[in-house]
């Protein structure tokens, strides 16, 4: 009782493509797996523009610009 069946699943699928129709179901596919491309293809150049050296003193220069802060108690009148 806790899975679906894969017939439970088609049924679903034959409701969703009368509802939105096979056309529309295959545009929002190829939206999709156009977004997913230009996804990839911007991790990509972004990890390839970057040479590891400019990623490492980026890193060392955000530490340098740490500020110390002293905290101190409240005190209670």
């Amino acid at each position: 009782m806790g899975s679906f069946s894969i017939w439970h699943w088609l049924i679903v699928l034959v409701i969703v493509a009368l509802i939105f129709g096979t056309k529309k179901l295959r545009n929002i596919g190829s939206d999709l797996g156009g977004a997913v491309k230009g996804f990839k293809e911007g991790m990509k150049d972004a990890n390839g523009d970057k040479p590891n050296e400019q990623v490492t003193n980026n890193t060392q220069q955000r530490a340098d610009d740490t500020i110390d802060v002293q905290a101190k108690e409240k005190q209670n009148p």
